[in-house]
């Protein structure tokens, strides 16, 4: 595969799916044949787990069943849309991946990072990502950012209490230090537009190379 995957991550609220629509369209802009997506979704099948997943009302949900069912999701999602992508070549920009199920269903929910990691691995065979933005941000000013944000659907995982949300803010901490080369991290508290030109920045530096 010729292409360039990349995946962006980062606690509720820190921005990155709003930066990604913006690197998308800067890098369009130059002339790089680029996509976006984001998981759990990205294509109809995708779509419709995420619903089942997300879903407000849905709180009885397992954490086993939560992670295999973004495992899931995720697979359907390489098979249709990022595989086919990469083998033609094509910048893939994708909201959340792996570091989600490890650092959520992982860590905050205590079901062992190796754990979801093995699973994971069944999912995705060795399609991992060539490059890792981490938005870093303290999960209270994100749910802030959140409530405050009138337009922005509330989904399930933002029903949680903020003890979950710090565990997946040290979750991915962990997971920069054990994926140093892979992810790179931006502190997501700066302006929208520091943040937006931080990330390009990393980001064309990454394809220049």
């Amino acid at each position: 595969m010729n292409g360039l995957f990349i995946t962006f991550e980062g606690v509720e609220g820190a921005g990155k799916t709003t930066v990604l629509s913006y690197i998308y369209q800067e890098l369009e802009q130059k002339g790089y044949d680029v996509i976006k997506t984001r998981e759990p979704g990205g294509i109809e099948i995708s779509e419709k787990i995420r619903e089942v997943i997300l879903d407000k009302n849905h709180t009885a949900m397992d954490g086993r069943t939560e992670a295999l069912l973004y495992a899931a999701a995720r697979r359907q999602h390489l098979v249709e849309r990022v595989v086919p992508a990469l083998k033609e070549g094509q910048i893939v920009l994708c909201d959340r991946f792996i570091d989600s199920s490890l650092a959520y269903q992982g860590y905050a929910r205590d079901l062992g990072m190796d754990e979801v990691y093995t699973v994971n691995k069944f999912a995705i065979e060795n399609c991992m990502p060539d490059l890792t933005v981490l938005f870093s941000l303290d999960p209270k000013f994100g749910l802030k950012r959140i409530a405050d944000n009138k337009g922005r659907e509330q989904n399930r995982l933002d029903l949680e209490k903020v003890s979950f949300h710090e565990k997946v803010a040290e979750a991915y901490r962990i997971l920069e230090d054990r994926f140093p080369k892979r992810i790179r991290s931006i502190d997501a508290s700066q302006s929208l537009e520091s943040v937006q030109n931080e990330c390009l920045h990393l980001i064309e530096s990454y394809l220049n190379r």
